[in-house]
């Protein structure tokens, strides 16, 4: 479970390696998650940070994400690339 200690483990994957983020540096966001039949009604929770221009997501439960007092992505700045 997370909890909101100063820093979060995130894996980078270009480095191989786990980096400890601020808590300042993340952001709260849920992705959709389509049905066959096209319903959105599900989501799948993530918080994400950018550190040195690279971005890094990890995937949480609904619970860390809810517990955890970052703010929340917009939906605007999740699907600008």
């Amino acid at each position: 479970m997370l909890t909101n200690n100063v820093n979060i483990q995130f894996y980078d994957v270009k480095n191989r390696k786990k980096i400890s983020v601020p808590i300042e540096k993340v952001k709260k966001t849920k992705y959709p998650q389509g049905t066959r039949k096209g319903s959105n009604n599900r989501y799948v929770y993530a918080i994400r940070a950018e550190i040195d221009e690279r971005k890094l997501t990890k995937f949480v439960s609904r619970s860390d994400w809810e517990s955890l007092s970052a703010p929340e992505e917009s939906s605007e700045t999740k699907l600008r690339r």
